[in-house]
């Protein structure tokens, strides 16, 4: 059974994943110019935010992921999911969903109203991913050099029920 721990971003586990997660980006970004930035410690710091790692049967650190507070949106709070990644050899397991369903449970257990996203269009599996759970192409809400699509899920209903 897989297990879902939240650690402190700056934790030698995440520290060894982030770093992972950064150097694979690096090689595949178009034109070699991914910007890595390690997140600090605060960002992740409940209530702000939280990190989890994800180890798989025999406690091996498969991945990890984690949300934030970022500045609320039309719809109220807002979280955004960062640094989503398993190592390529656990892919396909649904292990990502199981990392991204416990990110948005924990950003409604804080009232958050929606959570957000920025990815690479060349991360179509990723893309796929947050499009089966709901996300939907939003407008900008960042200037991270490194993304090309951002997308949102809403949390809350608003008036008249509607959804993004």
């Amino acid at each position: 059974m897989v297990e879902l721990r939240p650690v402190p971003v700056d934790d030698p586990v995440a520290r060894e994943l982030l770093t992972e997660y950064f150097a694979l980006r690096a090689q595949s970004f178009p034109g070699n110019a991914y910007t890595t930035v390690f997140p600090s410690v605060e960002t992740f710091t409940p209530p702000e935010g939280v990190f989890l790692v994800l180890y798989d049967d025999a406690e091996l650190a498969v991945g990890c992921g984690g949300i934030r507070r970022v500045a609320d949106g039309s719809l109220g709070g807002r979280y955004e999911v960062k640094h989503l990644y398993l190592r390529p050899e656990t892919r396909g397991r649904g292990w990502g969903r199981l990392l991204l369903d416990d990110l948005e449970r924990r950003a409604r257990r804080w009232d958050a109203a929606e959570l957000v996203l920025d990815t690479h269009h060349t991360l179509e599996a990723a893309g796929g991913l947050y499009a089966s759970a709901g996300f939907r192409e939003i407008e900008p809400y960042n200037d991270n050099p490194n993304a090309t699509r951002w997308y949102g899920l809403r949390l809350a209903p608003a008036e008249g029920g509607e959804t993004l």
